[in-house]
């Protein structure tokens, strides 16, 4: 029997990713919430996992050559899982080329971007003192706009990202792109990409790897020692 996968976990756009992935490719696992609006992520034994402090890691006790690794950066996580399960990166080396292209796409892209978006339009206005930066707002939603435009084109192409078939790079991409409304965009003028999230979005995988541990998401423009903790560290 497969040995659970050890995911350590907070229900954000980057943990939905790793949950996503393996309700999809069917790997059990042991859920470790690790509290960012608390700094659990500054626990020794958590930066011993993941040195950079951020969401999400894993353990994997069957690992390469049979013995554990730990793994963090939601990316490699992905390629790492595909890899071991066979699944969810194309049959053809052209297929994971596509696959890594948009993975470090949205690992470049779509994940800072959106993710200063949400600060600046956000929770930087309600920060103590305020700092509603209009230029701050104007260029990330703008950036975000032209990099879900260039989604949606490829999307115009292809039923999902990488071409015909499901992929990691959906996984990793939908997350942040179906928060659209935080990030200010409008899907208006993207009827491809507003096809695809739904498309995406009907998956019960993926409905069950958004749910988990959903009703501990909090709302970081009112919870001041969050603030302190993720913003001023």
């Amino acid at each position: 029997m497969t040995k659970p996968i050890e995911l350590y976990y907070w229900p954000t756009p980057n943990g939905w990713k790793i949950s996503i992935a393996l309700e999809e490719m069917g790997l059990p696992y042991n859920l470790h919430l690790v509290n960012i609006g608390s700094g659990e992520q500054f626990r020794p034994d958590f930066l011993k996992i993941a040195p950079n402090n951020r969401m999400p890691a894993i353990i994997d006790p069957e690992g390469p050559d049979g013995q554990p690794i730990s793994i963090f950066e939601s990316g490699a996580i992905l390629q790492y899982l595909a890899r071991k399960t066979g699944r969810f990166y194309g049959e053809t080396e052209r297929d994971r080329v596509a696959v890594d292209q948009w993975l470090m796409w949205q690992m470049g892209g779509v994940g800072p971007m959106a993710g200063q978006a949400h600060h600046f339009l956000k929770y930087a206005p309600s920060l103590e003192p305020p700092q509603d930066l209009t230029y701050a707002k104007d260029r990330y939603r703008a950036e975000v706009a032209r990099l879900y435009s260039v989604l949606d084109r490829q999307l115009s192409r292809h039923r999902y990202v990488a071409g015909s078939f499901y992929s990691i790079a959906d996984m990793a991409i939908w997350g942040w792109a179906s928060l659209w409304e935080g990030q200010q965009q409008t899907l208006d003028d993207k009827p491809n990409l507003k096809r695809w999230l739904d498309d995406v979005g009907s998956r019960p995988a993926v409905q069950r790897g958004r749910a988990l541990a959903a009703e501990r998401r909090s709302n970081l423009q009112d919870d001041r020692k969050a603030q302190e903790l993720l913003f001023r560290r």
